[in-house]
């Protein structure tokens, strides 16, 4: 290798360290200007705070999940799939979160590792809320979940249900089976092109046993799915919603086939 490392070294930390400033904001508070931006284009907001003993606080003072909030649900960062991440990357950057405030006591001489540790976790945490439903099955289902159990009472809904008419029936599972006003609601989640073929087949079998059932069908998004996919799932299946971000399409299509008394 013919690299001048010493130069190498040399050119990085003159680099790096023209890219922070500190600037007085009070007179507890330093503020941090760094490279780290949201999408937006907005600067994060980090602060310097003196501890006791000679503890230095980098802290975010609650902005990051002040801005997130603007546009997205923060309280879902912290729950299911969304939740398990968010713990591991603050337990890998050795983050503290405390009523929303992200921060890292630090010491003088490692305040440098400490500033991109911080940066580092708030990025990742940022980045969960593209944790969308196209690109994770689990969080769709997650919430799926949620919004079919704000709309329907509890006591009508059985996930996982299997129908006792038919031959290997654990074999054709259905999401949810959930109390008609007239008669069985089959419910079922797709979030990708297998899990639409996998429902074509269930709802193929159910149909050889019985055509006393409606069934709707909500896609993570209906786009993804392949045209000859979706064409045999239209033939089988009965209503279906594109995505669950049509919120309103889809309380309007559960509430019209359930009896909510």
């Amino acid at each position: 290798m013919n690299l001048n490392i010493e130069q190498l070294q040399k050119n990085l930390c003159n680099l790096m360290c023209s890219e922070i400033r500190v600037v007085p904001k009070n007179d507890k508070l330093l503020r941090l200007e760094t490279p780290f931006y949201f999408p937006d284009g907005d600067p994060y907001q980090l602060y310097i705070k003196e501890m006791p003993g000679g503890i230095i606080r980098l802290t975010d003072m609650g902005h990051t999940l002040m801005h997130l909030s603007y546009e997205n649900d923060v309280d879902k960062l912290r729950q299911g799939t969304r939740g398990n991440l968010f713990s591991q990357i603050l337990a890998e950057t050795f983050v503290n979160e405390q009523d929303g405030e992200f921060f890292i006591d630090s010491t003088i001489d490692n305040i440098a590792i400490s500033i991109f540790k911080l940066g580092q976790a708030l990025t990742k945490i940022n980045d969960l809320t593209f944790l969308n439903r196209a690109r994770a099955e689990s969080t769709f289902y997650e919430d799926l979940k949620e919004g079919l159990y704000r709309i329907i009472p509890n006591e009508k809904i059985h996930p996982d249900y299997v129908f006792p008419g038919m031959d290997n029936a654990a074999d054709y599972p259905i999401d949810y089976y959930i109390e008609g006003k007239y008669s069985p609601l089959y419910l079922f989640g797709i979030p990708n092109k297998d899990k639409a073929r996998l429902t074509t087949i269930v709802l193929e079998h159910l149909l050889r046993v019985t055509t006393n059932f409606d069934s709707l069908l909500i896609f993570s998004d209906q786009e993804s799915i392949p045209r000859p996919d979706l064409a045999r799932l239209s033939n089988t299946g009965g209503e279906m919603i594109a995505s669950l971000d049509a919120t309103d399409d889809f309380k309007r299509k559960l509430l019209r086939k359930i009896s909510m008394n």
